[in-house]
């Protein structure tokens, strides 16, 4: 009797409190605020929607004492759909198939010396600071996916869950670089710039190339699905040399 007397949006809370629903829609919500601000801020690189909304989930999980694992219940619907929204990265390489088959020795140029820049600079500097195996472990697969980056972390002795955030860490990073060092760089060209950003950050340096036009975009999605399968090829023969 209660729920008739409230308005339709309490009357959705009372109903989403006590389903998984509640997190998919938190999450969505959440992405939808993130996204808004950045378009408000005319998609700055410091005001990153990734950030925002990872922020505002945070948040309402620390104020609910709600768990990862009751989140992620209710929110792994998304979860499921970063297959289907890779695989949809298809599309803008189809689109621009004639430009990256022209570019294909330059691709693999830059292909090879970003993903073992990527692997040995984070190996190097953990040994510096006198990082465990542990560390360098999770540290050696930072740039690429998050599936495939847990995967190979695991194989070498290192924290599949704390490599998870350093992805997250160097996605973020490098999308909000992308554009500021580009320009410090001047580099103009749409396929060097998506390319770089596929390599170096994965999917949300990839996500921020699509927002400077639909070939960078495309050049980062090529970027983060051969840094995927480079890494996973020549991680495991690296080992010895980053002495794990």
């Amino acid at each position: 009797m209660i729920e008739h007397l409230l308005p339709h949006g309490a009357e959705a809370w009372v109903y989403l409190a006590h389903t998984p629903l509640l997190w998919l829609t938190l999450t969505l919500v959440a992405y939808v605020v993130a996204d808004r601000i950045s378009i408000a801020a005319g998609r700055h690189p410091a005001v990153n929607l990734v950030v925002i909304a990872a922020a505002m989930i945070i948040l309402a999980l620390t104020l609910t004492g709600t768990s990862y694992e009751t989140y992620f219940e209710g929110a792994q619907f998304i979860h499921f759909l970063l297959g289907p929204a890779t695989v949809a990265l298809a599309i803008p390489l189809y689109r621009h198939w004639e430009r990256v088959r022209a570019s294909a020795l330059p691709i693999l140029a830059s292909l090879t010396v970003g993903a073992l820049v990527g692997i040995f600079s984070a190996a190097l500097i953990a040994r510096a600071l006198k990082g465990s195996d542990l560390i360098v472990a999770s540290l050696a697969p930072k740039s690429v996916t998050s599936p495939i980056a847990m995967g190979l972390s695991e194989k070498l002795g290192g924290a599949p869950f704390l490599t998870t955030a350093l992805v997250i860490v160097t996605g973020v990073a490098g999308a909000m670089m992308l554009s500021p060092l580009m320009r410090l760089l001047r580099i103009k060209d749409s396929a060097a710039i998506g390319m770089a950003a596929g390599v170096a950050s994965h999917g949300i340096g990839t996500a921020r190339a699509f927002h400077i036009d639909s070939v960078a975009g495309a050049f980062g999605g090529i970027g983060m699905g051969l840094n995927g399968a480079f890494t996973s090829l020549v991680l495991p023969i690296l080992r010895p040399l980053l002495g794990l």
